[in-house]
């Protein structure tokens, strides 16, 4: 599952952390995949497991997954 960049950079700016929106921006893949760029979404304060469980509630329900 891939998840837009857009997205992932809009859940960073409704956080306040707009520094970091920018950097994800500029270091993410136009497609995120949680499990192949964990590594990076850790880096932004997101963990790829809520991302990749859809969690009611969680990341992947903010996200519209």
């Amino acid at each position: 599952m891939e998840i837009p960049k857009e997205k992932i950079v809009e859940l960073l700016r409704e956080r306040g952390q707009n520094d970091r929106a920018d950097q994800a921006d500029s270091e993410l893949p136009d497609q995120v995949d949680p499990q192949e760029h964990a590594g990076l979404l850790s880096k932004f304060g997101i963990d790829a497991q809520d991302l990749a469980g859809k969690l009611p509630g969680g990341l992947g329900e903010k996200l519209g997954l």
